[in-house]
């Protein structure tokens, strides 16, 4: 996917102060490299003032992502393996050990400027944390704390949380796993962790929720937890 020119951002109403309000922008389904560069070039509306914030929620095609603290006895597979899967190795700014992303798993990228949403690095993670909890215990699931960040059910990771701070502007973020293909964990140590640690929710519930509902209580609850008011990015801006 491409972005169109800058003339497509959309207008926000200027009569509600930044950042009350931010851009929702939903994508189906995006390569890794392709999303981060909309991350950056959001990012540098944010900086700017253009916007007053950015949500995107998306599925990603089948990638391993390296963050900053990647140990390289992490990766379980060669990278002919890899490509010979379909899943591609990229190194990336976040932080964090190595992670996969695929289908089934919704990936959340705020690009907010802590500044303006009265966070610091610590109470923003946090924040993020409880948009997820909340958004499992509406499905029945308890999910909690456990380490740095990311959220679990018991014993098991189901969301990791992994983010970048430039200029006092957020991008990165986290990946919830609703129904992913969990074997490719199997490929890696993710986020250091034996891939036996690592659950979803169509594994711990017996009726599994679609992914769009799973996208609307998340919107939902992202907006709760941040106080923000949700404005959809504008048609065809990708």
């Amino acid at each position: 996917m491409q972005a169109r020119q800058d003339a497509a951002v959309p207008r926000i109403d200027r009569n509600i102060s930044p950042p009350a309000q931010c851009f929702l922008y939903n994508i189906e389904r995006i390569s890794y490299t392709d999303a981060l560069a909309l991350q950056h070039r959001f990012h540098e509306y944010c900086v700017s003032g253009r916007i007053s914030g950015m949500l995107l929620l998306l599925e990603h095609d089948p990638v391993i992502t390296m963050g900053v603290k990647t140990r390289q006895t992490n990766i379980l597979a060669s990278a002919q393996l890899l490509d010979a899967m379909g899943i591609q190795l990229v190194e990336t700014d976040r932080g964090g050990d190595v992670t996969y992303h695929g289908p089934g798993q919704l990936v959340g990228y705020p690009i907010l400027p802590l500044r303006g949403i009265g966070c610091d690095l610590h109470a923003y993670l946090r924040t993020l944390e409880q948009c997820i909890i909340d958004t499992l215990g509406e499905f029945g699931l308890e999910g909690r704390r456990n380490g740095p960040a990311g959220v679990w059910v018991g014993d098991k990771k189901v969301c990791s949380i992994g983010i970048a701070v430039r200029k006092w502007v957020t991008y990165h973020g986290f990946a919830l796993n609703v129904n992913p293909n969990l074997s490719h964990f199997s490929l890696i140590n993710p986020c250091g962790l034996e891939a036996s640690r690592i659950t979803s929710m169509a594994e711990l519930l017996s009726d599994p929720p679609a992914m769009e509902d799973v996208r609307r209580v998340c919107e939902h609850n992202f907006a709760k937890v941040f106080k923000l008011e949700l404005v959809p990015w504008g048609e065809g801006a990708c």
